[in-house]
């Protein structure tokens, strides 16, 4: 079965999100920054750090298959260059296994456990394509030739055929329009991906022959094989647009006929479905009847001929994610976020109480992967361990770890602490978690500048994830430039369960900004932060914060927006999921105005005086830029210090490298330089040439 998941999802914006080589000691053209040291972390350096994903346990359990990640930030290149590594879960062997100048990501072995595969788009028109290759070695081999890339694709359970997705193509007359310029696109009409079945066995003229199994106007959104390699069970929604989630249905169709039976039509959302090792039950996902953007979520299971729907116990934070069925079926294993950590539950298929089966409170599980004898392969990391893979059983989770990636890159590097601290909210309804970074060489006594960082979401939430990885917002590059850094989890945030995300219902803006204060509040009374050296920066959701504290207090000294939302009812009418807010506030803007009006901060902007840097992507469709530049202009026609500077290709999270570091690089300078900290002169980046453009 296919069943990479991520073990959490940041909403970022539930959705609403998050240049050369570095020289020596953080130096680029322009000049040095201030602290600037030989060793330590720079945010040119964090570029560095590997991006792990998607292990892949192998049927046997003797294998793990996962994707490494690398900047690839050259003359010519900004990009990440994704390729396949095999560890054996014995800790002989780890190999890289494809490589090229081609990014190869989604590994999977065959349920015989004679081949690997993977996507790549390794032909002259980059498509995405499934390649398999055998275990015992040789040539990499496409087996699928689609028009346009392959988005997901499973194995059927007796490996001689793969099912896999692909977008729609577009007509003749279409191409022959483009070809002319009359390449107009007309708003929400969506080319939906749809499903076929590759048979493994060549035909007479040597391809291998494709039906395709589903055809009409929704999009496929996920996909298993049934047992006996005869069904496939899949998700269905209206489109692939992000709003469309939101309504969606459980199918089985016959990977023979092409014959569609619809079984879970639940009002609502319904996701993830994987069948039961016996054939008898269908897991999936959906929303407890209240279908909104603040997640309500839990376990059901369904009869694979169709048949009533047996929802199971609810998790803790009652957003969980499918990782599979136990071997036996008597268990169906899931993960979610908790607090600022994660973990792994089994819930018992007749109902029973759920069972917490990661044994540690501290760090993050993530990508959690489920053989079918009950071997689990996944991700690890603590704040100050960088992210490796593990492999463990089901039975026990006594985990071992399988891979060190990041040799390297830590070694002669002093990771600046980071503790969990916990303060009452203003209502006493809650306690609110927060991440407190501490300054490198942070001496006793002695009071630091605080950076106040908000995640996005809203409904996201700051884990127990590695420091020294490369960001946006590099917080070991943060602390080694002398700062705290406070990663708060305000009312709103996932990990705290349901009522917890939905506290700050048609509220944005006022208890969870007083959650936030309350932790700046905390960390001057423990003698840590200097009062008067306080600047904050949040992305998406964690830009609207920073929106509205400008127009609160005038306490911090310097902020950064990035890809901030200003403005709730433009917003509302340019981003890409126009049920967000109405879920968030009970309704359109046209039918309660003022709630909207009240809680967006350019309708309060005149109160602004923080000195505000503003960041985003031209490319962003979440949070359009529009919003940003709504912002910057009323700062400007205020006489309020701003700067806003824009990227090309960028969408709502940063993908290009070296704009993640120029950005990272932008902050600090940003900060130094308001708080009166620039020793010399500050960067002059290499994104410099796109400041005030469109």
């Amino acid at each position: 079965m296919c069943m990479q998941k991520q073990l959490l999802t940041f909403l970022l914006c539930s959705g609403l999100f998050s240049m050369t080589l570095a020289q020596s000691g953080g130096t680029r053209s322009g000049g040095t920054r201030s602290g600037s040291t030989n060793s330590g972390w720079t945010p040119a350096s964090m570029m560095a750090y590997k991006r792990v994903s998607n292990p892949v346990v192998s049927p046997d359990g003797k294998l793990v298959a996962y994707v490494v990640a690398t900047a690839r930030m050259d003359a010519e290149n900004s990009d990440f260059l994704s390729h396949i590594y095999v560890t054996s879960t014995d800790g002989k062997l780890n190999y890289q296994y494809t490589f090229g100048d081609k990014s190869c990501t989604d590994p999977q072995f065959s349920p015989d456990g004679q081949f690997i595969s993977f996507l790549s788009g390794r032909g002259k028109d980059a498509k995405k394509q499934v390649y398999i290759m055998r275990l015992t070695g040789g040539e990499a081999e496409p087996v699928t030739v689609a028009k346009n890339s392959i988005t997901t694709y499973a194995w059927s359970p007796d490996s001689k055929r793969i099912a896999y997705t692909v977008t729609d193509t577009r007509s003749t007359q279409e191409e022959k329009d483009r070809k002319e310029k009359k390449d107009w696109d007309v708003v929400d009409q969506f080319q939906n991906a749809h499903l076929y079945a590759l048979t493994l066995t060549k035909d007479a003229k040597g391809n291998y022959p494709v039906k395709q199994l589903t055809k009409g106007p929704f999009h496929i959104a996920g996909l298993d094989w049934a047992p006996n390699s005869k069904m496939v069970v899949f998700a269905q929604q209206s489109s692939p647009s992000a709003n469309a989630w939101t309504s969606s249905k459980i199918a089985i169709v016959s990977a023979d006929s092409g014959a569609v039976q619809a079984i879970a039509t639940d009002k609502g959302a319904v996701s993830q479905p994987i069948y039961s090792h016996d054939g008898k039950f269908i897991a999936y996902i959906a929303d407890t009847g209240q279908n909104s953007w603040m997640r309500k979520m839990s376990v059901c299971l369904i009869p694979t001929g169709g048949g009533p729907v047996k929802r199971l116990v609810t998790t803790p934070d009652e957003l969980p994610t499918l990782v599979g069925w136990s071997p036996d079926d008597k268990t169906v294993v899931v993960s979610e976020a908790l607090r600022t950590g994660s973990a792994m539950y089994s819930l018992p298929a007749d109902g029973g109480t759920l069972k917490k089966i990661t044994p540690l409170t501290q760090g993050v599980y993530a990508s959690p992967n489920l053989n079918n004898q009950g071997d689990v392969a996944f991700l690890y990391q603590t704040t100050d361990m960088p992210i490796d893979v593990y492999v463990a059983s089901l039975t026990t989770m006594a985990a071992r770890k399988l891979t060190d990636i990041h040799s390297d890159y830590i070694a002669n590097k002093n990771v600046a602490k980071t503790a969990v601290i916990t303060w009452k909210s203003k209502d006493g309804k809650y306690d609110i978690d927060g991440l407190l970074t501490y300054p490198a060489n942070y001496q006793a006594g002695k009071k630091y500048p605080l950076i106040l960082n908000v995640h996005g979401g809203p409904a996201g939430v700051f884990a127990q994830t590695y420091t020294g990885a490369s960001s946006p917002y590099p917080i070991q590059a943060f602390a080694q430039q002398g700062y705290f850094v406070l990663r708060p989890n305000p009312r709103g945030s996932s990990g705290y369960g349901a009522e917890f995300r939905r506290a700050n219902y048609r509220d944005w803006g006022n208890k969870d900004y007083d959650d936030l204060m309350l932790g700046v509040d905390k960390t001057i009374a423990m003698g840590l932060a200097h009062p008067d050296s306080l600047v904050e920066t949040g992305w998406s959701y964690g830009g609207y914060m920073t929106s509205a504290i400008i127009t609160k207090t005038n306490r911090f000294k310097a902020v950064m927006a990035g890809a901030p939302v200003t403005n709730l009812m433009s917003f509302n009418g340019t981003a890409d999921i126009s049920d967000f807010l109405p879920s968030y506030f009970g309704g359109e803007f046209w039918d309660d105005p003022q709630v909207y009006a009240d809680h967006s901060p350019m309708f309060a902007i005149k109160n602004a005086k923080t000195p505000t840097l503003i960041i985003h992507g031209q490319s962003d469709e979440r949070v359009p830029p529009e919003q940003g530049y709504q912002l910057h202009r009323a700062l400007q026609r205020l006489g309020v210090k701003t700067k806003m500077i824009t990227y090309p290709r960028q969408p709502h999270g940063f993908v290009e490298p070296k704009f993640i570091e120029d950005v990272g690089e932008r902050v600090i300078d940003w900060f130094d330089g308001n708080l009166g900290r620039h020793t010399t002169a500050p960067y002059q980046t290499a994104s410099a040439v796109t400041e005030g453009r469109r």
